[in-house]
């Protein structure tokens, strides 16, 4: 399959700025850059237009992005809090999506769609996991999920506190020893 010639119309990661011209592959160009209206087919009409329209979309990105940066500014260290059900070694039962990050931020005061959160892989663990929520291709912030069994334990995780079987496993190592320690004397 040839590549398809296209106009960015807002920076893409990994692609390019606003303006450039860039060859890729045509499923990217059909389900992805022309449906969410970040680029245009480079045909020679639609070249004229964007040069007329650049001065305008030039403005509105950068109006767009101050308006990200001020939003940035104000959520900077947001941290939201997930309780799912987990096993006894952390592990959850099912994932959190970016899905469950986006309607937990919300609930903090960011309005964002599962869309804008970068989730490098799924969090399938208890514990702290940093993602990003891209607020404008520009402009992105680190948000700290706290997924937890309870808001009791979330709230020890966000002190530093280890969660899970730790004091269990000393008490039961303590009991252990007692009852394996061949020196000890047989309990009455």
């Amino acid at each position: 399959m040839a590549a398809v010639e296209l106009i960015l119309l807002q920076r893409v990661d990994k692609l390019g700025q606003m303006g450039d011209i860039v060859k890729v592959k045509p499923g990217f160009a059909r389900n992805f850059l022309l449906p969410q209206k970040k680029a245009m087919r480079a045909s020679a009409e639609n070249r004229e237009r964007f040069q007329q329209q650049r001065v305008q979309l030039e403005a509105q990105n950068l109006r767009r992005r101050e308006e990200a940066e001020r939003l940035a500014e104000r959520m900077s260290g947001l941290s939201v809090v997930i309780i799912r059900q987990a096993g006894e070694s952390g592990s959850l039962y099912g994932s959190v999506s970016s899905r469950d990050i986006a309607t937990a931020a919300a609930e903090a005061g960011l309005s964002i769609g599962r869309d804008q959160i970068a989730l490098e892989h799924p969090i399938k663990s208890l514990g702290l996991a940093r993602v990003r929520a891209i607020l404008h291709p520009e402009v992105s912030i680190p948000v700290t999920v706290n997924v937890a069994r309870s808001p009791e334990e979330a709230e020890r995780q966000a002190r530093g506190e280890a969660i899970g079987g730790e004091e269990d496993e000393t008490e039961a190592e303590g009991t252990s020893a007692e009852l394996f320690d061949p020196g000890a004397n047989p309990p009455a």
